[in-house]
């Protein structure tokens, strides 16, 4: 069983501050896309609890919801949301991620933590 300290080194691939090779001066989505990394539930279960997990529907572009949430582009985000493309992750996904073994496809927009199943759980 990994620690904390393994489980948020599983992590810091995604996050561009923690990247010596980070280009803050690239286009917006060009980063994101740099920023997103494969993470299992394990590493997940912290940023749930404090209620940060936001799950993405397979048919939207992850980098694309990242750019809309880092651009505050509202009306486009509000869609996704009134569509359930884009909700925060509930209880019942916890207990069905914690039953299984999913991976996800991750990405950081601070304070949110993006997240597309890739793997069922």
């Amino acid at each position: 069983m990994a620690t904390n300290d393994e489980s948020s080194e599983n992590l810091k691939p995604i996050l561009s501050s923690d990247r010596p090779d980070a280009d803050n001066t690239a286009p917006l989505s060009e980063r994101l896309e740099s920023e997103t990394g494969y993470l299992g539930w394990s590493d997940l279960v912290r940023f749930f609890a404090r209620g940060v997990v936001v799950k993405v529907d397979p048919s939207l572009d992850l980098v694309a919801v990242g750019k809309c949430m880092s651009i505050d582009d509202s009306d486009r985000l509000k869609a996704w949301l009134e569509n359930g493309l884009v909700a925060r992750a509930s209880d019942d996904d916890a207990r069905r991620w914690s039953a299984g073994s999913p991976t996800f496809l991750a990405l950081v927009t601070a304070p949110w933590v993006l997240v597309q199943e890739k793997s069922p759980a």
